[in-house]
């Protein structure tokens, strides 16, 4: 068994993450005194958890240096997060001790305990330059301690909040792009309120003013069989609101498919009064082939209950997609300027670990991968690809379907060019990655 007196660190790069909060809070009660950070040269010690939570950290020369140099003293290094879903990544570029899989609660508490890392669930290891995957499963009882609050959690902003909390697990969808129903399962796994409130306050404790729910579909709280428990999730949002302060509570992401008059008047009273919809295309070919289910129409009259209840609806736009042509393009422009969102957010196709569309950008012919190919169009003197030009384009659209529309400034349009090539880059680091591991 290890010594109490172990020097135990956990640290996710550059943010306070749930989860490696999660985690401190777990190794604490475990009888540790672990210390948090979210600058990753300070970890130090005989056991350093990191979490991860983007693909793009396994090709940071500043990560892989900091496993080499717990290594190199005598430290073991444990790493866990959304990068975990591909652990044969993880272990073949960082090389770390040990990638906790997935729900790593249970495999934590008997790390930490000394056990043989055979012993842990969910994890993998390389043994005799082996991959070896221990047994894989889901935790019934999401009961857990108090997350390991930093006393300067309050000084960082993860969009408009100082943290995300989380109230349920799972998802019924089957998006493509989604780890969420890959990594928790489709079947809604839910905390009790009691135990979410005595974790607000103490957040709220340690200086957080603004928190948000984690989410694919925050409505989804106590749910059954896909049915929005609308009871659970009103009593859920009176419940944070009446110790945060309606004002500084949001639950971003609900599905067009799980709203009911009775979310959005819970929405309306206890929370900033916005809405996320995923709506991503307005291809009802290209929806199908993101396995979105949820047809278009839906969407309208999910952004039109909003707009009944004086509540803002914003959404999510993914262009790039396998399989997207310029005909579809062109049908999500349109919905773009119909659906006429308060806020939008562009973004190209990002193959994440353990998805479909992750498997498909990994065996699919080369002339569907429009991150590569390159933009012969409009846009054609920026030289970008045609997945960076339509990111581009709808960038510079949205800023017209608004429900009070901006002129393109010279530095927004830069600002939109900059983001549009960044995330180009970055998919395109993230597709090399994966195939390096998954191909054939």
């Amino acid at each position: 068994m290890k010594s109490r007196r172990s020097r135990v660190m956990v640290g996710a790069p550059g943010l306070y993450t749930y989860g490696a909060m999660r985690i401190g809070g777990i190794i604490r009660e475990a009888g540790f005194k672990p210390q948090i950070t979210r600058n990753i040269s300070d970890l130090r010690g005989d056991t350093i958890f990191l979490s991860l939570y983007s693909t793009l950290h396994l090709l940071d020369p500043v990560i892989k240096d900091t496993v080499l140099r717990i290594q190199q003293e005598g430290g073991t290094c444990i790493i866990g997060g959304p990068v975990s879903s591909g652990p044969e990544m993880v272990l073949g570029e960082l090389h770390p001790d040990l990638v906790v899989c997935g729900e790593g609660e249970e495999s934590v508490s008997r790390i930490i305990e000394g056990n043989d890392f055979s012993d842990c669930p969910n994890c993998a290891y390389l043994e005799k330059n082996e991959i070896i995957k221990t047994s894989q499963h889901r935790v019934e009882d999401i009961t857990f301690p108090l997350p390991l609050i930093p006393e300067d959690i309050a000084t960082q902003d993860i969009r408009g909040a100082q943290t995300y909390i989380e109230t349920h697990r799972g998802c019924f969808g089957r998006c493509g792009f989604c780890q969420v129903p890959r990594v928790f399962g489709r079947r809604i796994r839910s905390r009790t309120l009691e135990e979410i409130l005595t974790e607000v306050r103490a957040f709220q404790k340690k200086g957080v003013r603004k928190l948000a729910l984690i989410g694919g579909t925050g409505s989804l709280y106590r749910s059954r069989d896909g049915e929005v428990n609308s009871d659970a999730f009103i009593s859920l949002l009176e419940g944070i609101s009446s110790i945060m302060g309606p004002k500084n509570v949001s639950c971003p992401d609900i599905r067009a498919d799980c709203l009911t008059e009775e979310v959005l008047e819970a929405v309306r009273a206890h929370t900033i009064g916005w809405i996320f919809f995923g709506v991503e295309s307005g291809s009802e070919k290209v929806l199908d082939l993101m396995q979105k289910g949820i047809p278009i129409d839906k969407v309208r009259d999910a952004v039109e209950q909003c707009r009944q209840y004086g509540v803002k609806p914003a959404g999510s736009f993914i262009t790039g997609y396998p399989g997207e042509e310029e005909e579809d393009f062109q049908i999500t422009k349109d919905i773009m300027e119909e659906l006429c969102l308060d806020d939008v957010f562009i973004s190209i196709a990002e193959p994440i670990p353990s998805t479909p569309l992750a498997k498909q950008i990994c065996s699919q012919d080369p002339v569907l991968d429009l991150v590569s190919i390159p933009h012969t169009g409009d846009y054609a003197g920026l030289h970008l690809s045609e997945a960076e030009a339509r990111a581009f384009d709808l960038m510079l659209h949205s800023d017209v379907c608004r429900p009070v529309p901006r002129m393109t400034q010279d530095t927004q349009y830069k600002a939109y060019l900059k983001e549009a090539r960044k995330q180009g880059t970055d998919i395109r680091n993230v597709t090399h990655l994966l195939r390096k591991y998954y191909s054939g």
